[in-house]
């Protein structure tokens, strides 16, 4: 058995406006039938007031009146029937016709200066609205008005009410279905961007923005997602080729010594020890080379995460973490670190990983003998060795992926490892940069936002 199609967004907006207003009307319609039902009845009231009973009404009454009138003629809505009722339900009525006496007149006429409205009928069928009341002791006079062209008003203005409500609800749906095109056309174009990007992977489609309100602040969110998203697949996409590019290289050497090699076993021609052994280093330096590359690209994949950053994380601990394991790698370089408190929002193993490529990368190009300074000042973070420094045409180049100084390229590395510092604080919110220090020497300078208190120590202070 089938299903039944779910209904859209734009026939559920429809359906809850023609509702809601239909509601509105309906509520609008019965109260202004019972406002005018009321004001009817209470100026029905006041007509039967009017002129008020008195002692020589009673006396007209009596002359004039009889327990069962025979008018021939109606005189309209606008006389009152006029009748004298006793305690024991006797009644003497003036006019052309008689109201059937009720227990409830019996009761007024025992109770000296009691009055009351109640519904009755007359002798031939018609309804009134009588009012009774006491004039003398076991005596009382009810007088009465004809109801039905008020209720013929009541009931002409309930149908034209309920054709009003009609033709409302029906303009409330067409008005509904306009309004819910109009509101949901924004969402209709987001909803084919979105399955026009799933169908074509197509990351540049952008939204048109109109407005500051949610539909517009959500356009602008997913052109933002989408121009995040097709920046990330154009840096994977430009990783993957750099390093294809990178691995071509010592790949294609790293096979030409091991054919030379097979080449010299299968010919039975040996090599002489010293080649071979050249040979050998050379293959053990391009596979240490390979590892390294190897390695730095999977640090630069998961750098941005994995790990979740930590809201009060000691940088200044990441430091001193980071120039204990470069220290270990020094050899005849010495490292001269001081180090204030200093909090931040961050990934620890990517801050320190980025702070132990800076300290390598020091050490690698000081002297023999030289020493890198290491400062950490409320969230400043500076490197400095006493290297060759860095051409300056080269400074802006160097924390590209690949990138190798022209005076590094004879040195191990693979070229990441400025790229992943430069990642690692990019993604904590900081800013990092190399230039020359004065006197001689490269100068790294990492700064991180962060405070020089830590949180949790000051809460439970």
């Amino acid at each position: 058995m089938r299903s039944a199609r779910p209904r859209s967004m734009g026939s559920r907006l429809t359906v809850l406006v023609a509702t809601a207003v239909a509601v509105a009307i309906a509520v609008c319609a019965v109260a202004c039938w019972f406002l005018v039902r009321n004001e009817l009845y209470r100026q029905l009231r006041m007509s039967l007031e009017q002129p008020p009973v008195d002692g020589r009404t009673v006396r007209m009454i009596q002359d004039h009146c009889s327990p069962n009138p025979t008018g021939d003629q109606d005189p309209g809505p606008f006389l009152r029937l006029q009748q004298l009722v006793d305690a024991e339900g006797h009644r003497c009525a003036q006019g052309w016709d008689a109201v059937k006496v009720d227990p409830m007149d019996e009761q007024v006429a025992l109770r000296p200066g009691t009055k009351m409205y109640r519904d009755g009928v007359t002798d031939s069928g018609g309804r009134v609205l009588v009012l009774t009341k006491n004039v003398a002791p076991g005596v009382a006079v009810s007088v009465s008005r004809d109801v039905t062209g008020t209720e013929r008003t009541l009931r002409g203005l309930g149908l034209l009410l309920a054709g009003v409500a009609g033709l409302g609800v029906i303009g409330a749906a067409t008005a509904g279905r306009l309004v819910s095109r109009t509101a949901l056309r924004p969402i209709q174009r987001l909803t084919g961007a979105v399955e026009h990007i799933a169908r074509t992977e197509d990351l540049d489609t952008r939204i048109p923005v109109d407005g500051e309100d949610e539909i517009a602040r959500l356009s602008t969110s997913f052109n933002a997602m989408t121009a995040a998203l097709a920046s990330s697949r154009e840096r994977q996409q430009q990783l993957i080729a750099d390093a294809g590019h990178e691995l071509r290289t010592p790949l294609t050497s790293l096979r030409a010594n091991i054919d030379l090699l097979i080449r010299s076993e299968n010919t039975g021609r040996r090599l002489d020890p010293e080649t071979g052994k050249r040979l050998l280093a050379s293959v053990k330096a391009q596979m240490a080379e390979l590892s390294s590359l190897v390695g730095d690209l999977l640090e630069l994949s998961r750098v941005s995460g994995g790990e979740q950053p930590a809201d009060d994380l000691p940088f200044h601990d990441v430091v001193e973490a980071a120039v204990g394991r470069a220290r270990l790698r020094a050899h005849d370089v010495r490292i001269d670190a001081e180090v204030g408190e200093w909090y931040v929002h961050g990934r620890e193993n990517a801050l320190e990983r980025a702070v132990v490529n800076l300290l390598d990368n020091a050490v690698k190009f000081s002297p023999p003998g030289g020493t890198v300074t290491v400062r950490l000042d409320r969230g400043v973070l500076t490197v400095r060795d006493q290297g060759p420094g860095i051409p300056e045409d080269e400074l802006p180049h160097v924390f590209e992926r690949f990138w190798r100084s022209s005076t590094a390229r004879s040195m191990p590395g693979s070229g990441l490892g400025l790229a992943i510092v430069a990642q690692a604080v990019r993604d904590a919110g900081g800013e990092v940069g190399l230039g020359n220090a004065p006197g001689g020497g490269a100068l790294a300078r990492l700064g991180l936002p962060g405070r020089a208190h830590s949180q949790t120590g000051l809460m439970n202070a």
